[in-house]
């Protein structure tokens, strides 16, 4: 085959790879491109393997149900991604409840504004996806056995999960495929989760937290307490959320023509705030899981010099956007370090969740947790119009009756909301618990 008719069918594929963007510069998205054929059978072969098995009785399907109130959105390869809206179960991730606590919390926040109905699992494991990106000392048995003790804990209470962390986001849907595709391993598996009790449930989608809030962002920006149409809001997209099994992931024409994900770029954008662009928008954060472990003064400088510093000059971003635990963690806490060497930027950084309860109105200090920051967030508020003072001033005194025994802590929702999923089981996985030894249409 000649250079040219190479060239002009790598020009096709590239054109169907995006089918939403009438015109695009190629050269731009030539290496984002190459991850697509990194997922070695397409997500449309997967789905339909998956659908075979359900059929064949050899794994469960936690279906979307009409009353979880599902939206469909569009995924790179222009297949439609259903997006659960409601009923949702909580996947929480380890770095944000332990480094970033306004994260989840702002999801729940939020989701308490729009009425949604969410179970906050006390029963979650991690995903185990630090192991396996850190160390690779795991094995694909023991990765599919933890996602699917989680899921089935989903299931089994029939909220559907969405996935908080971006590496549980991006490792599930590899463990997905894996299971899929890959009998011996759900032969080797069964016999471990029907020893507790359990089976192969695989969730119809895998759901990011940040596409949920992207699917609902026009929705909560009804409820914009703040004007954001001042600000500059350059974004970073997490590696492991579109790079890992890309073709999952959705785009929309509205946010940069569909040539960058949609979340969480559109979810910046709907809530007014400009979208800025710089050059180095495709690379890491700097944290990269194995090299923060081992070369962290690495992860740091890459951190500020090919991401903030171009993010500041290029784009003269007011805030960074970002979706995943590690970035919010790297990208804030990093910019210390280049203080000491007399880089003195402070650009904040803010995860979508975050930045979006705050444009809402949730109390920066309870809620968004800003104080646990690295970099100074209140510069930002202040600009939009938030009474930084009074909240502060409030909070230290909530601190301090807190600590004289004068207040009790504030909850999102009650403690120990609707413990009677705790206690029961639904009908449809009864037999599991009372119907042991007997055949079922799942026992092959």
């Amino acid at each position: 085959m000649s250079t040219q008719e190479v060239d002009k069918k790598m020009e096709q594929e590239l054109k169907e790879a995006f089918p939403m963007a009438d015109n695009m510069d190629w050269n731009e998205v030539y290496q984002r491109i190459i991850y697509r054929y990194s997922t070695p059978h397409g997500l449309q072969h997967v789905k339909e393997e998956l659908y075979k098995l359900e059929d064949k009785g050899e794994i469960i399907i936690h279906h979307i149900k009409p009353y979880n109130n599902p939206i469909k959105m569009q995924t790179l390869n222009g297949t439609p991604k259903v997006i659960p809206t409601t009923k949702l179960w909580q996947h929480k991730s380890c770095g944000q409840c332990g480094h970033i606590p306004g994260y989840p919390t702002s999801v729940f926040w939020m989701m308490n504004k729009m009425e949604i109905d969410y179970m906050d699992e006390p029963h979650q494991t991690s995903c185990t996806g630090w192991n396996y990106h850190a160390s690779g000392a795991s094995n694909p048995v023991a990765l599919a056995g933890v996602y699917v003790r989680n899921m089935w804990r989903a299931y089994e209470i029939d909220y559907f999960p969405l996935i908080h962390c971006g590496t549980s986001f991006g490792h599930y849907k590899e463990i997905r495929n894996m299971l899929v595709l890959h009998k011996e391993i759900r032969d080797k598996l069964r016999p471990i989760m029907r020893k507790m009790d359990m089976d192969i449930v695989i969730p119809e989608e895998v759901v990011h937290y940040s596409e949920w809030l992207y699917t609902m962002s026009k929705k909560a920006a009804q409820q914009k307490k703040y004007n954001l149409n001042g600000i500059r809001a350059a974004v970073h997209t997490p590696c492991h959320v579109y790079k890992l099994v890309p073709e999952d992931t959705i785009y929309d024409p509205e946010v940069f023509e569909g040539r960058r994900p949609a979340a969480p770029s559109g979810t910046a954008q709907n809530f007014g705030a400009k979208l800025v662009d710089y050059s180095t928008w495709w690379d890491c954060c700097g944290f990269g899981f194995r090299h923060i472990l081992t070369e962290r003064e690495f992860s740091r400088s890459f951190a500020l010099f090919k991401k903030v510093i171009p993010a500041v000059e290029e784009g003269k971003a007011d805030i960074f956007v970002t979706s995943d635990t590690g970035c919010v963690t790297t990208l804030d806490k990093s910019q210390w370090a280049g203080k000491a060497h007399g880089f003195n930027y402070n650009l904040p950084v803010l995860a979508d969740a975050q930045f979006a309860a705050i444009a809402m109105g949730a109390d920066p200090y309870t809620i968004a947790q800003v104080h646990w920051h690295a970099t100074d967030v209140e510069g930002f508020m202040r600009k939009i119009g938030v009474n930084v003072d009074d909240y502060k001033e409030k909070f230290i005194q909530y601190l301090a009756d807190l600590r004289e025994g004068k207040a009790e802590p504030e909850y999102l929702y009650k403690p120990h909301r609707k413990i009677d999923f705790y206690l029961s089981v639904p009908e449809r996985v009864k037999w599991y618990k009372q119907e042991k030894g007997q055949t079922t249409n799942t026992s092959k």
